[in-house]
């Protein structure tokens, strides 16, 4: 494995309070490197979500170190989370968050405005013609299909030119057809761009894509599978 991108130790989380509380995640390990592709996969309420948001600096662990790119995210502020984050992560989600009155291209420049980036709308413009949108800079989120919403939502997420990628289901809210050119596109500007992609899927055919699997039960790493580039069946360490 090359240089590590992420690299977790100890990782615990809870959420609620109370007799509402659930412990999500549990002492979790796990390292991934620049430029690989993760999946995480496991059945509903096994913590994988919340571990992706972890990734993505959206939630807070309670316990234990997360460490991205170098920085170590549990020792920083909210502010310096979301600085970094705005940085160096990419997030695509399954219900794309677009804002309905702006349209594909002020949805992509927008958030490089807020944070101060030079030629935010030519940026924007450039990463919506390399996602196949060229032509419909100036739809509004409600003129476009599910695939062209997610295809925006990806061109938000690369315009920064982030070192991690994060995708939580992004294609389930899509067709069959639909996800699998959603699929193509995410893996193609991975290998493009040379970036880290983790995501999350229920979807084995994604899951398969990716050259590791990570799974998970009951908040813990069960296992993690090397999918792409080792025989089947050969375990790695998380």
């Amino acid at each position: 494995m090359g240089e590590t991108i992420i690299d977790l130790k100890k990782a615990d989380l809870t959420l609620g309070q109370d007799a509402a509380s659930v412990h999500v995640l549990k002492q979790i390990d796990l390292s991934i490197a620049a430029g690989e592709s993760v999946g995480i996969v496991g059945p509903s309420g096994s913590g994988k979500s919340t571990l992706l948001m972890v990734l993505a600096g959206l939630e807070r662990l309670d316990a234990g170190e997360i460490t991205i790119g170098g920085a170590a995210l549990h020792t920083m502020s909210e502010d310096q989370v979301a600085d970094f984050r705005g940085r160096n992560i990419g997030i695509v989600f399954q219900s794309f968050h677009l804002i309905p009155n702006m349209t594909a291209l002020e949805n992509v420049a927008v958030p490089l405005e807020l944070a101060n980036v030079r030629d935010a709308f030519d940026i924007a413009r450039k990463e919506l013609e390399a996602v196949g949108l060229g032509q419909r800079l100036s739809h509004y989120p409600g003129q476009l299909s599910g695939g062209e919403q997610q295809r925006v939502a990806i061109a938000r997420a690369l315009a920064p030119q982030p070192r991690l990628l994060i995708a939580d289901e992004p294609t389930g809210n899509l067709d069959g057809d639909t996800g699998r050119q959603i699929s193509d596109l995410l893996f193609a500007e991975q290998a493009r761009r040379g970036m880290t992609l983790v995501l999350v899927t229920h979807d084995p055919a994604l899951a398969a894509r990716c050259g590791r699997q990570v799974r998970m039960r009951s908040g813990q790493i069960v296992d993690a599978v090397e999918t792409s580039d080792a025989p089947a069946g050969k375990r790695v360490t998380a």
